[in-house]
């Protein structure tokens, strides 16, 4: 039954299972102050709370002091449904499909924008979540755990039911051992049962420094540096575990607790890193703006602290690969993809901005560990549109779109690790009380596009049908001084 163990796969939840707020990448959050929600197409932007997507911009700011901060909340469920032929095995749910419900919230997510103008020169910093921020719970464990069970299970246990049946017998009937032995050897395997849990934590906090300098009235760069410190946590077990039987003749049905095969996991997970950021602003004039910015690759090694069971132990002793990516002490490669992105904004006329942006993740050029990133068939990209509408001197509406298209390939989805293509709407307004002061309401939904993967084993098809839903509102404020 060791052959089990493969099954706490389930645990690594690097990269997707916790992400809850993100708009963006496979790890990077760009929705990094509340004016994204209402306006996502912010590439091009002139303003302090495009800090993030266009830093270069704010060389075109006003001299003085320009500060945003701003609070978001998201919810987000990821579902999984997985049809597979021995779930009708499962003493508690026998049926197949079953529907692996997965919760995300983050109440609170936290941003911060700064910057001090003078002259030619912009010194601005921004801190934000870069990538995670919240929690993820399955309360049912997932489908590729209770698929690698079942299958197990059904294959080993036959053979090992006139011991165990023998024993479970003697201890619950008192029945002499020659009975037993001859009960045993009628016994037939009807199925199991199990308790699994998983959840998933999961923050990426970000501190960029930069500066601006406009080398002529109307073309700025920007040179910074992103500082990140993630903090992770994966808890999960696996206990309770049950093979069930009926014996004729003797008794309706019994069941043979597993104890050996319960399986344990809490893992921390801590680690640092620094990447250079290059920007480009040019203002053509008052009705045309261009940006771009490339973000080059951080290197992200993430440092395991855990907690395993004793058999788990063994396991990561005896060589079991996954396993071996939580054992305690060890370096998780987690590269964050280098990206590069482009925007513009047209005003036609001072009341009225038009936007468009794009944003391009070098994905399959960012190792993780064990080479995932060779699972990627193409890179991402988004492309995103937006308007702002000074509906009068006190208040501006604005609304966008993004789309994301993920270039995953059959072998990269699964329950542990996946991504859906998807497009969002913004919507939201600002309210300019004074001059100088300013607040932004927004919100985000995002509608995903449903995908379904066929993978074949030896106990038949296992098809899993991944789907996500996501909502994002916020409240930010800013001021100049």
């Amino acid at each position: 039954m060791k052959k089990v163990l493969i099954a706490l796969a389930i645990l690594n939840f690097q990269l997707s299972t916790v992400n809850t707020v993100q708009a963006g990448g496979l790890v990077t959050n760009s929705n990094q102050n509340v004016a994204f929600l209402r306006q996502m197409s912010q590439d091009g932007i002139i303003d302090i709370t495009g800090l993030y997507l266009n830093p270069a911009g704010t060389a075109f700011l006003k001299d003085g002091w320009h500060v945003s901060a701003s609070w978001q909340n998201a919810k987000q469920s990821r579902d999984i449904v997985t049809d597979f032929p021995l779930f009708r095995q499962n003493q508690q749910e026998p049926y197949t499909p079953h529907t692996f419900e997965g919760d995300a919230y983050a109440p609170v997510i936290p941003s911060f924008q700064l910057s001090y103008n003078h002259d030619k020169w912009s010194l601005n910093a921004n801190f934000a979540l870069n990538g995670g921020g919240g929690k993820c719970e399955f309360d049912k464990g997932l489908g590729s755990f209770e698929a690698l069970y079942a299958g197990q299970l059904a294959a080993q246990v036959p053979a090992m039911l006139p011991t165990a049946v023998s024993a479970g017998l003697q201890a619950q009937m008192g029945l002499p051992a020659t009975v037993a032995d001859a009960i045993g050897q009628t016994a037939q395997y009807t199925g199991y049962s199990l308790d699994a849990y998983m959840k998933g934590r999961q923050y990426y906090f970000g501190l960029t420094l930069g500066a601006t300098y406009k080398f002529m009235d109307n073309l700025a760069g920007y040179l910074g540096v992103r500082a990140v410190y993630a903090t992770c946590n994966y808890n999960g077990y696996v206990q309770d575990v049950k093979a069930h039987y009926t014996v004729p003749n003797y008794v309706p049905q019994g069941e043979q607790p597993l104890a050996t095969n319960n399986l344990a996991l809490n893992c921390d997970q801590t680690g640092g890193s620094a990447t250079p950021i290059l920007g480009l602003d040019y203002k053509i004039n008052k009705h045309w703006n261009l940006a771009a910015k490339y973000e080059f690759e951080t290197k992200l090694r993430l440092k395991n602290k855990s907690e395993m069971n004793e058999l788990a132990q063994q396991q990561v002793q005896a060589g079991n690969a996954t396993l071996a990516q939580f054992q305690d002490g060890k370096k998780v490669a987690a590269n964050i993809p280098g990206i590069l992105s482009a925007g513009v904004m047209y005003s036609p006329v001072d009341q009225v901005r038009l936007m468009a942006g794009w944003h391009y993740y070098f994905d399959k050029g960012a190792y993780q560990e064990n080479n995932k990133q060779d699972l990627i068939d193409k890179n991402t990209q988004e492309f995103s549109a937006g308007a702002e509408w000074d509906f009068c001197k006190w208040v501006t509406v604005s609304a966008s779109w993004q789309n994301t298209r993920y270039g995953l390939g059959d072998a990269y989805m699964s329950d542990l690790t996946f991504n859906n293509s998807n497009n969002m709407l913004g919507v939201g307004f600002r309210v300019h009380p004074s001059e100088r002061f300013s607040i932004d309401l927004g919100y985000m939904h995002t509608f995903y596009r449903d995908r379904t993967v066929t993978t074949q084993t030896a106990a038949g098809a296992k098809t899993d049908t991944y789907s996500r839903k996501n909502r994002v509102f916020g409240l930010g404020v800013s001021v100049d001084f």
